[in-house]
């Protein structure tokens, strides 16, 4: 195929004539142009990618392969080899045309053939007004989101700060970084977490931190994923598929938060992915990211943090953060097991609610539990609890509670909030 024949984004096309025509002018200069534009590529190709790209090899590449392809033209631009660039972006463009980005950047190392680049997405500005110009905008962005998290990559062996504590049930976790517009994706060992992927995502167009049904806001929180939606189901605007979350949770619905829908899902045909802010409030990958998660987490088991910021911490630095509330918690199982229904009553806050019942509606429903176990110890199987602290501090709790010599019990669920030195729960009930 003819270089400059390609067609690019719309906004893009007169600027990849003007860079065809200049190629026209022959082969001889050809070979000069190319050889100067590693002298002409923008500062961030010399000096932020090689930086990430150096990163990357030393703390794993970043995942998803068209991302990854993309950082490679990226690496090669800024080592000034333009073009192996050139020849990889037109590569990648050919097998995802509908990659906007890589189509920018292919279009970036065309112009480099004709002129000195001043900035990614260097369209003339004769050409970039309107509509262009926001789209420009909005690339640049994705860019600038891709590379930061490049460049800040989570410590190796490091943690999200919420995940004190996992059961075997729980085979995968997910936690996502608003701020670096990133989804991290573990997987539960049995020796620790591990970082198996993280993938590019864009968020609320109005931001993060949900508070009412239409603000275009992503929620900030613990969530679980309730479903898997077949794309045969969806229309296509959600691309390969859906996985919805529990939004709003106990906390949100407790602070008055509405709203619903929230779910983590793929891209329309046209585009491959989306502005960093540009969903009503769900969390938005592309297609193929999105498959990938949806083949390999479970339902009702995968919890997903969605933070503002992550805080990585070392697994073993958890200990001690969870055991004020590991004491606290065991003392209710031991005063639920002696059947000490006015020892554990303290453990429960005034406004306690199960579902639609009030700490008095639901405490006969405790008291019936009690009798039932008869002094019997019961054991807390399959146990989980993350932390969410913000303006509190609450503990999300998953568990089978199992009656010395049963088999099996109910699935429970409990928030817990600190108060003061503390631990109180203001919600319980059954989810399996």
């Amino acid at each position: 195929m003819k270089l400059g024949s390609r067609p690019l984004l719309l906004f893009l096309g007169t600027t990849i004539v003007l860079v065809a025509l200049a190629s026209d002018r022959g082969e001889g200069t050809r070979g000069e142009t190319v050889a100067m534009a590693a002298t002409q590529m923008p500062m961030v190709m010399h000096t932020e990618v090689a930086q990430a790209a150096a990163l990357a090899d030393s703390h794993g590449q970043v995942s998803g392969a068209a991302e990854a392809r993309l950082i490679d033209v990226y690496r090669l631009a800024g080592a000034g080899r333009t073009r192996e660039a050139l020849q990889r972006a037109e590569k990648l463009v050919d097998d995802h045309p509908n990659f906007q980005l890589a189509q920018l950047v292919y279009g970036d190392l065309l112009t480099t053939r004709a002129r000195p680049m001043r900035n990614l997405g260097d369209v003339p500005p004769a050409l970039a007004g309107g509509n262009a110009e926001t789209i420009l905008g909005e690339l640049r962005h994705e860019s600038q989101m891709r590379l930061k998290a490049l460049r800040e990559r989570p410590p190796i062996g490091a943690i999200p700060s919420q995940f004190l504590a996992l059961s075997p049930r729980n085979r995968h976790a997910i936690a996502i970084d608003a701020s670096r517009s990133r989804l991290y994706l573990f997987e539960n060992t049995p020796q620790q977490l591990r970082l198996v992927a993280d993938f590019y995502i864009s968020v609320g167009k109005s931001g993060i931190e949900k508070m009412v049904e239409g603000d275009a806001r992503t929620p900030l929180g613990v969530y679980f994923i309730i479903s898997n939606l077949d794309p045969k189901s969806l229309s296509d605007f959600y691309g390969s598929g859906a996985l919805p979350i529990n939004y709003p949770n106990v906390l949100d619905s407790r602070r008055g938060k509405t709203g619903r829908g929230i779910w983590l899902h793929g891209t329309p045909p046209n585009q491959f992915s989306r502005a960093p802010l540009a969903s009503d409030g769900c969390v938005v990958l592309s297609n193929p990211d999105l498959a990938f998660i949806s083949r390999t987490v479970e339902i009702r088991t995968t919890p997903v943090v969605i933070s503002q910021r992550l805080e990585w911490v070392a697994p073993h630095s958890v200990q001690a953060e969870r055991k004020p509330f590991e004491d606290a918690l065991d003392a209710w199982r031991s005063a639920k097991s002696r059947g000490d229904l006015d020892q554990l009553l303290r453990f429960y806050t005034p406004d306690f609610k199960s579902y639609d019942k009030t700490l008095a509606d639901w405490v006969p429903a405790l008291r019936s539990e009690v009798d039932r176990a008869r002094g019997k110890p019961i054991q807390l199987k399959d146990l989980s609890y993350l932390r969410w602290t913000d303006a509190a501090d609450t503990m999300v709790v998953t568990f089978g509670e199992v009656a010395d010599g049963a088999i099996s019990g109910p699935t429970k669920r409990q928030y817990w909030v600190r108060q003061g030195s503390e631990w109180k729960i203001f919600f319980e009930g059954i989810i399996g």
